[in-house]
């Protein structure tokens, strides 16, 4: 899958040179030089514990290295699990890397840890460990002191402590632990890093703890119903989603980082460790598409209390933290400075921005899941009522939109796309399911809004729907009105904006989010091409009956997911990851996209619905 690197030496790692393990409730990113240098804790938008990936001086990580400094590196997933194999090969040996958060069925008693198990198959080897942790955003104070089996990290606010327990005697190493390994074939040795009880029992059954962790995301994999051409890549993709969602929440994460930038000038950097409203309906279309009704249904629960939660008139957040609660303020960091100018800030100020396409969202998700899942209730009826009425009283409104502009709000073509989705959902789950709704009003609604789309964002120089009215700008996320069957897809309108946006905002097969020029979101900065929006291009064309040409965008793209299949946020010209990684909207629109190509390739007519 993708190039796999060879012989990098720690600095030159790109951001996608890694892979991910979770539990569920926390992840963390493994370089290709042995090093967890990225991981938030206890959850996944918790304050880091390793940031190494942002500030290698400052920011702290866990590397377990050999000495050789000219080894070659390969990494992998153990097939259909989240177990990581990091394998590094010289002249005189071989050895494995193995990294997993344990998890199992109903494992209420699992502590939240890291497993780190390393193993010698080959020759001889010398691996240095070294285990530097910086609390807080590297803001903390902490010292290291032995306890039994290993070092402890002990706060000076007074949280409790993160321990690390070993199968070999580790030193104290200023205020981080350190260790040698002079291996010869058959040594092994394991680490585990964690807070709670039960972190020693870990240590003491760790080949047990890998097979029961290893069982569990088999038989998580083995429930995909899906059985097309991209198995690999899907599964890889639903196996990421998974990892980024909450056990204790059911909410979904759009991508476990923050502060990774988005241009190649380091500007750019946000934090993406928050549930979006908008990609919840890409969640449970791919969930439910997949055959994981389990995981749509939590997720639709942790929607149906935003939405019960959500202001008296029916407004929504755009985003909220994993269990709910209001996204955190974004401010700035001085602890973490990296290589590259530009601030790296926590929080995201979107959480007071005005986007209407939230709403189309919510509804669709919700329609999708009353189809393939279970009937909505009484009172979640009247909730989604409230917000559709909410919904035709301000669709009208200029709003910042799916792209988040920062420079003040305009009228929106994917704003108003959207407002027609909740309509037009709310209208179809009503007349199914017989559900009382001011059908009159919502169905004059639907209607205006459609006509509004057609005659106000139509540019007949251009052959194509544009971002706001009167303007020539073009934008990736007019790619989403044939997805949700706002428009034919072999309708004129719809061939003449394809074809434009392929001549202007695709290079290769990379789509880039609108117009590039800088005045339009007044940041800094040249972004890159926007994943998601390439896949979203892919499925387009194949529903436009241009199946080839979708196939070869979709085959093209999957060429910049990285050695073990993850995607950043955005692809540089230049072919680098750019953004935060991995990316949740990526992988879904990957899956969509994938089951399109599918349909088309296996010539499946689905009828209009």
């Amino acid at each position: 899958m993708g190039h796999h690197p060879q012989q990098v030496p720690p600095a030159a790692l790109p951001v996608d040179g890694r892979g991910m393990i979770g539990n569920m409730r926390t992840a963390a990113l493994v370089s290709l030089s042995g090093a967890i240098d990225f991981m938030c804790f206890p959850r996944i938008d918790s304050p880091t514990l390793f940031a190494g990936l942002l500030d290698r001086e400052r920011g702290g990580a866990f590397a377990i290295t050999p000495r050789e400094t000219h080894a070659n590196v390969k990494q992998m997933y153990l097939p259909e699990t989240n177990v990581l194999l990091t394998r590094f090969m010289t002249g005189a040996g071989v050895c494995e890397l193995l990294d997993l958060m344990p998890v199992k069925a109903n494992a209420e008693d699992l502590p939240n840890c890291v497993l780190r198990i390393v193993r010698l198959v080959f020759g001889r080897m010398t691996l240095d460990v070294h285990c530097d942790p910086r609390f807080d955003y590297a803001r903390g104070e902490h010292e290291a002191r032995a306890v039994e089996k290993g070092i402890g990290f002990f706060r000076a606010d007074g949280a409790p402590p993160v321990r690390l327990l070993a199968s070999v005697p580790m030193q104290i190493d200023g205020r981080g632990a350190c260790a040698t390994l002079d291996f010869e074939e058959g040594d092994c040795a394991c680490f585990v890093l964690g807070a709670g009880d039960g972190l020693a029992d870990i240590e003491a059954n760790h080949d047990e703890v890998l097979s029961e962790t290893l069982a569990y995301w088999k038989a998580w994999s083995s429930h995909s119903t899906y059985r097309g051409r991209y198995r690999e890549v899907v599964l890889r993709s639903a196996l990421t989603l998974k990892m980024l969602s909450s056990e204790e929440f059911g909410a979904i994460v759009a991508a476990p980082t923050f502060g990774l930038p988005e241009a190649q000038d380091g500007s750019r950097r946000w934090d993406y460790r928050f549930t979006w409203i908008r990609d919840a309906a890409f969640s449970v279309y791919a969930l439910l598409r997949l055959g994981y009704t389990g995981e749509a249904q939590r997720f639709m629960k942790w929607i149906a209390e935003r939405s019960r939660d959500c202001s008296a008139h029916g407004q929504l957040r755009v985003m909220y933290s994993v269990d709910g609660e209001d996204a955190l303020a974004e401010a700035g960091l001085t602890s973490l400075v990296g290589e590259t100018p530009g601030q790296v800030v926590i929080g995201n100020e979107a959480r007071e921005q005005i986007q209407l396409d939230v709403y189309g969202a919510l509804l669709d998700s919700v329609y999708l899941y009353n189809k393939y899942g279970a009937a909505i209730s009484y009172d979640g009826w009247r909730h989604v009522t409230r917000t559709v009425d909410y919904v035709v009283e301000h669709w009208r409104e200029a709003d910042h939109g799916i792209w988040e502009f920062r420079n003040g709000t305009r009228a929106l073509l994917h704003s108003r796309l959207m407002c027609w989705v909740t309509l037009d959902r709310a209208l179809r789950l009503a007349e199914k399911r017989s559900l009382p709704a001011p059908l009159a009003r919502w169905f004059e609604t639907r209607d205006e809004i459609h006509r509004e789309i057609h005659e106000q964002f139509w540019n007949d120089d251009l052959q194509s729907f544009v971002q706001t009215p009167g303007s020539a700008t073009l934008d990736a996320s007019t790619l989403m009105m044939p997805l949700v069957r706002f428009i034919g897809p072999q309708d004129p309108h719809w061939i003449g904006t394809l074809d434009a946006i392929g001549h202007e905002l695709r290079v290769d097969p990379l789509i880039f989010r609108y117009t590039r020029g800088s005045t339009l979101d007044g940041l800094p900065g040249t972004e890159g091409g926007f994943s998601a929006c390439s896949f979203w291009y892919a499925e387009a064309l194949a529903r436009s009956g241009r199946v080839d040409e979708g196939r070869l965008v979709f085959e093209k793209m999957l060429a910049y997911a990285n050695h073990v299949g993850l995607f950043s946020e955005e692809v540089a010209t230049s072919g680098e990851a750019l953004g935060n990684f991995p990316q949740a909207l990526t992988h879904l629109a990957l899956i969509s996209a994938a089951y399109q190509l599918d349909r088309n390739l296996d010539r499946v007519h689905v009828p209009w619905t």
